[in-house]
């Protein structure tokens, strides 16, 4: 029996029922393609739901408000997909008259939309026989034939591509892709892989050579860099003054409160002598640190944040023109990235009265 036909027996015994594989709508399939990039099943399915609901066809996503993507996809991290997916919406109702393409050549058009995503989506919806290669195909394959050359390296995006078209079932390849992306997410996982209750255990390279451990191999990434933010809560009367985030920079048009960052971590002594924090606030404010120091890690950037409530408002000198005051249940609607999502869910007792 051939690898793709004992996958697919796999498959037809042990494949996990979710939402979007009963379906052959594109549009539907491009959703839960990009939710779930980066995301576990269990933490992107609330969103799938979310948006399917809010947005059951591409024209109403397409005329959607930014800010209100980006509130129903807070939470869910790498915003700059959900703004891809607003554009590609866009070029949709303005390329293709506001119907999905299902062609691999017309879907890798779209914003946001790379080779493994295209080939998903060409071969759920119309069956083209595409290879998809995601995290968990590179993990099986490595495995199975004992590739040690690196994931992430040309040469080896290359081999793999070039390797799962080879394997790839051409009568069924959407079936053949579903199976092989569940086939490394529930039995040949990153850790502790079921091997002894595996179709290919006698097969496979990594589990003859005891390197299942080992593969995939990939290359290290350029050092994560540390940046040092320093956010301060101020309250006027029912009133919390919210700032907008610029473009260019992380978490670009979220909301956070007022911050100022500092090359370094600084006491709060420290940072109330800088010129920076002179530049917004007199010498009478009333400064007082909330809870420890919090890192959220970044791709390729570390955020060590600090929150601080000014105790009179009074003493902030300069407003700042995307600062603007907000009354909590407008806030609350307002999307905002996860660290402060997180932070207004952890103190909403000592931040509104």
């Amino acid at each position: 029996m051939s690898f793709a036909a004992k996958l697919l027996k796999w498959y037809g015994e042990n494949g996990r029922d979710l939402p979007w594989r009963n379906t052959q709508d594109p549009y539907i399939i491009w959703l839960s393609e990009v939710i779930l990039q980066q995301t576990r099943v269990e933490q992107g399915m609330p969103y799938f739901y979310r948006f399917v609901e809010e947005f059951p066809i591409v024209t109403k996503f397409a005329e959607a408000d930014e800010e209100k993507i980006l509130r129903l996809w807070q939470g869910l991290g790498y915003y700059s997909r959900a703004r891809n997916m607003h554009k590609a919406a866009k070029m949709v109702v303005a390329a293709f008259g506001g119907r999905f393409p299902t062609a691999f050549a017309d879907v890798i058009r779209l914003p946001g939309v790379g080779e493994y995503t295209a080939a998903a989506i060409a071969s759920f919806s119309s069956n083209e026989a595409r290879a998809v290669v995601d995290g968990n195909v590179y993990r099986v394959l490595s495995r199975m034939f004992g590739i040690s050359r690196p994931i992430n390296s040309t040469q080896g995006k290359k081999l793999f591509s070039e390797l799962a078209n080879d394997l790839l079932d051409k009568q069924h390849p959407g079936l053949y892709n579903q199976a092989i992306m569940d086939f490394g997410a529930v039995q040949c996982k990153p850790k502790n892989p079921l091997c002894d209750q595996c179709i290919f255990r006698f097969e496979c390279a990594a589990f003859r050579e005891g390197l299942t451990e080992h593969l995939p191999v990939k290359m290290k990434g350029k050092e994560s860099r540390n940046r040092y933010f320093h956010y301060f809560i101020i309250r006027e009367e029912e009133q919390l003054l919210m700032a907008k985030r610029g473009g260019g920079d992380v978490w670009a048009n979220l909301y956070e409160f007022p911050m100022l960052e500092t090359p370094t971590a600084v006491e709060v002594d420290d940072l109330i002598g800088t010129e920076q924090f002179g530049a917004f606030f007199h010498p009478f404010a009333v400064v007082e640190t909330i809870g420890p120091p919090t890192k959220h890690v970044l791709s390729h950037q570390n955020i060590h944040a600090r929150f601080y409530m000014i105790h009179n408002a009074s003493a902030l000198k300069v407003k700042k023109s995307e600062w603007n005051y907000f009354f909590w249940e407008k806030i609350d609607r307002l999307a905002k990235h996860k660290l402060i999502f997180s932070f207004l869910e952890r103190n909403k007792q000592l931040i509104i009265p």
